[in-house]
């Protein structure tokens, strides 16, 4: 089978959009879809964040030191340190980006303006530490008009570039997010019941980051499959075995550590179907992705029902992973217990990303993998064997997704019932798509979603008229925007969902 279909650049990241302008002769094309993507979100925010804005002031609280001297000393280092490390990626990128407007003189590293915004993100919150800021108060009408012609000025900004046939910068897209978060979350919380109502903006942080766990597992998974061209919907079924096994096994051998083991296992079989009927068989591989969901699914809940619930003692009380607080990290103001007070499979979330994306970006096998999946045929006259690369990754995939199933029985609760992933493989298929086929991305996109869960239990306990039903639908309608282009340009690999012959 020969691939038809090529694209130019397969050593780059998924995640990192080109330039949305082609030149075609001497005239430059440029998309509107930014500008009018922008527009429409800026009118939306006007009409929510000034004109239904209402007159209370909206408060976010700020995380309270579980040691006082400690939390005092660790403020002071961040604040310092993050100083530093402000001031240097911001000399870089300057030098950088001058060198860049002569010829010749190279261009700013994508990872470098990320960097320095995360950099400056971490000084302003070890401000707030080293101030021992307690509450954010807010005044929602201000706040709300203020965002508003933010949003029509970057919007407008944006339609202006397109119609001079520019592209629309990238900062444009990231200041005009911010914004619009901090007006839809002002606007949000002053319209609680109370006179002042507020919320925990650490809690809603760190319960956002504890949701979003099985969903960075269940994304990482697509990501290692799709990157070398194998379409994984079963991570449903993976996160459901991964939990189920993860229960009996901590169960029966008294140790949560030996239930962890077993849910990776576990995962990794059902992988393991998936590669030999798709890859070797060359069976359809979404049909057999919802296939094996349904089978999980059924098989889980019959020995649910017919063993657990019999012998629960016996078989269905794993015990749970415990918080771990990592030294110093954990006493930095805010963002330390949000982040360092994980469990283990929290902490493995974060090493699964990083290794990921180093593996897919900065190896010669994340080479290899990205070629599979953009060109078989090119990779496999270069001596790539295909389909066993293929194979081992699958089974990668499954094996990463089954600890994100640990989490449910393991982490969340102590004890595994039916159908209890609740469909979040299919929502860590929507945070693929969102960040690009990216591991960076696709841990963002993880964040997000888990930031809208949590959003509607916060929504409904303040009294905020607006419904929790619509939290639930945003992210989804920001999927259906990125696949659009809306966003930025979202393409899977040329050859995901393809099976390959040799020939």
């Amino acid at each position: 089978m020969s691939t038809t279909t090529t694209q130019s650049g397969s050593g780059t990241p998924a995640g990192s959009a080109p330039a949305s302008s082609a030149k075609t002769g001497s005239s430059e094309l440029v998309s509107w879809k930014a500008g009018i993507g922008l527009s429409l979100l800026a009118i939306l925010g006007t009409v929510l964040f000034g004109f239904m804005s209402d007159s209370k002031s909206a408060g976010f609280g700020i995380a309270e030191a579980a040691n006082e001297a400690a939390s005092n000393v660790a403020a002071w280092v961040t604040l310092v340190l993050a100083l530093l490390l402000s001031a240097w990626l911001g000399y870089l990128w300057f030098v950088r980006r001058r060198a860049g407007l002569t010829p010749g003189g190279g261009t700013v590293p994508r990872w470098l303006p990320a960097s320095t915004v995360a950099a400056v993100a971490i000084l302003g919150l070890a401000a707030l530490g080293v101030a021992k800021v307690a509450k954010i108060t807010l005044p929602s009408a201000a706040i709300g008009w203020i965002s508003a012609v933010v949003l029509l000025g970057l919007a407008g900004y944006s339609v202006y570039r397109t119609q001079a046939k520019k592209a629309t910068p990238r900062w444009v897209g990231g200041t005009f997010a911010a914004v619009f978060l901090i007006g839809f979350m002002v606007w949000i919380v002053a319209g609680g019941n109370g006179d002042a109502p507020s919320i925990s903006l650490a809690g809603l942080i760190a319960g956002s980051v504890t949701l979003a766990v099985p969903l960075v597992f269940g994304s990482l998974s697509g990501v290692l499959c799709e990157r070398v061209g194998v379409v994984n919907i079963a991570i449903e079924g993976q996160l459901l075995l991964g939990a189920f096994s993860a229960a009996v096994v901590a169960t029966v051998t008294q140790n949560v550590y030996a239930g962890l083991v077993a849910a990776a296992v576990a995962g990794a079989l059902v992988s393991l179907v998936l590669a030999v009927v798709s890859i070797k068989y060359l069976v359809n591989q979404i049909i057999v992705g919802v296939v094996l969901n349904v089978l999980i699914s059924g098989l889980t809940s019959f020995l649910f029902s017919t063993l657990l619930t019999a012998n629960p003692d016996g078989l269905n009380k794993p015990g749970r992973l415990p918080p771990v607080d990592i030294p110093f990290l954990s006493d930095i103001p805010i963002i330390g217990p949000i982040l360092f007070h994980q469990s283990l499979v929290g902490y493995l979330m974060y090493v699964a990303v990083i290794v990921v994306y180093l593996g897919l970006f900065h190896t010669k096998w994340g080479l290899r993998v990205r070629a599979v999946g953009e060109h078989p045929q090119a990779a496999d006259t270069v001596g790539i064997n295909v389909n066993r690369t293929r194979f081992w990754n699958v089974l990668m995939g499954g094996a990463i997704a089954g600890i994100g199933g640990s989490f449910f029985t393991l982490v969340s609760v102590d004890a595994f019932s039916k159908d209890m992933s609740g469909g979040r493989g299919y929502i860590a298929l929507a945070a693929l798509i969102f960040g690009r086929w990216n591991p960076i991305g696709a841990f963002l996109a993880a964040l997000l979603f888990g930031f809208a869960d949590n959003l509607q239990s916060v929504i409904t306990i303040i009294g905020s008229p607006v419904p929790s039903q619509f939290m639930a639908m945003l992210p989804y309608a920001l999927t259906v925007f990125a696949v659009a282009g809306l966003v930025g340009r979202s393409r899977p690999p040329a050859a995901s969902g393809i099976p390959y012959v040799k020939g």
